[in-house]
Parts: structure tokens; sequence; C-alpha cells
């Protein structure tokens, strides 16, 4: 199971730990307000108050052995950087970083992190392709040209089984998982999710795709 520092419980590292854990992935989660760290005391696997500026601090808590950290502190740059510096010194084996500015983000590539995560660029890129592409959803880009997207399923597709759609022939996209939404007024209205979808699913109206693939191969399919 993978092990992954969250640094910087604000709106954005927050989520960040909830939709982890939802995967089963074992959170530190750290953070030098006490009142934020309490709230994350019974959703990760260890929720701890520090300053993560503080090298021995990170120490103690074995960020060292994680699989990856993240460093989401974006109100005080200097500390943003530090961090990451600090984590890379501890030899942590990937170090994602936010960056709030074009600056820090050339900061942070230099400082040769692993992902840069730039909120406001990657929300402008996903409300540009939802608008072009009314059935995509979210959108999260791995490398540029290339992401996670999720995608209602188009009309064209729907009572069809994955392997008759021919997807990937087709489009080139791989479809890793599929939602399925409960409809509106059932009694239990929570989602099932299939992961690693098996050829002979039907795809359904309210299904939800969610594919890897090039940004031109999607939109495709959106448009499809």
């Amino acid at each position: 199971m993978k092990q992954i520092v969250v640094i910087g419980l604000g709106l954005f590292g927050g989520n960040l730990v909830k939709s982890l854990v939802e995967l089963g992935v074992r959170v530190t989660a750290i953070d030098i307000n006490r009142d934020k760290v309490q709230a994350f005391r019974d959703v990760a696997r260890q929720a701890v108050a520090l300053n993560a500026t503080d090298e021995q601090a990170l120490r103690s808590v074995s960020v060292d052995d994680a699989d990856a950290a993240v460093v989401c502190i974006g109100d005080n740059v200097e500390a943003n950087l530090l961090v990451t510096i600090l984590l890379k010194k501890l030899g942590v084996r990937k170090v994602w970083a936010r960056a709030i500015n074009p600056l820090q983000q050339e900061i942070l590539r230099a400082l040769e992190v692993d992902g840069v995560v730039n909120l406001e660029e990657e929300m402008g890129q996903s409300v540009a392709r939802s608008l072009v592409a009314d059935h995509v959803t979210r959108h999260v880009s791995l490398s540029p040209g290339y992401g996670i997207a999720e995608l209602k399923v188009p009309a064209s597709l729907v009572g069809q089984t994955l392997r008759e759609s021919r997807l990937r022939e087709r489009f080139h996209v791989n479809v890793v998982a599929i939602r399925h939404p409960k409809a509106e007024g059932e009694a239990d209205e929570s989602e099932t999710i299939e992961q690693v979808p098996v050829p002979e699913t039907v795809l359904q109206e309210r299904d939800v795709l969610v594919l890897v693939g090039s940004d031109a191969d999607i939109r495709r399919l959106a448009l499809d």
C-alpha cells in the first residue's frame, strides 16, 4: 500500500488527503495549524501538527519512508520552497509541490521536483475543455497534451458493451474505470465505481467513463 505525505491542509491539501484515503492510500497529513490537523485525525493514517520547515520535525515523522510527498502550502511561498528543498534533501522518492505564480513554478522546476500543481492554470484548462466538449466533466493533466478525463457516455455508445464500443481502436483511449451514478429518487443515491471494467460491461446513459489518453483523442470522443 502506498504511503503519501501531504503538507498543508488548506482547501486543496485537505481535499487531496480525502481523495487519497478513498483510493486506499496511507496518508500522513501535516500542518502547522493544530485545528486543521485535528479535523483529519479520523481521516488520515497519521495527522501531525508541526512546522514542516524544521528538518528535525520532518525527520521525526519519517517522511523519508514515504513513496511521495505533496507540498500544498499556498499562502507562504518561502515556506513552500523551503519544505520542498527539505523533502528533496531527506530523500523522499517523489516530491510534488503547488505553485501559485509563474515565478514559483519556474523555481520549483529548477529544483527538479517530480510534479508542479498550478491550480489556477489547470482549472482554466479544465473549464475550457468542459465548455468546448460538454460531456467532459473533469480533466487532470498528466503531461502536456495527455491526461485523465471523466466523460459522460456519448449517446451513440449507450447500450453497447465496452468491447463493442472499440474505444481503444477507434479513439486510442483506455477506460480505467466506470462510474455508475444512482438515479435521482432511488433510496440509495450513492454511486458505484467499476475499477478495471470488463469487456462485457454494458454502457448506460448515466455512466461516466474515466479515460486515459491524449487530450486530442479524448476531445474527439467527446464530440463524437
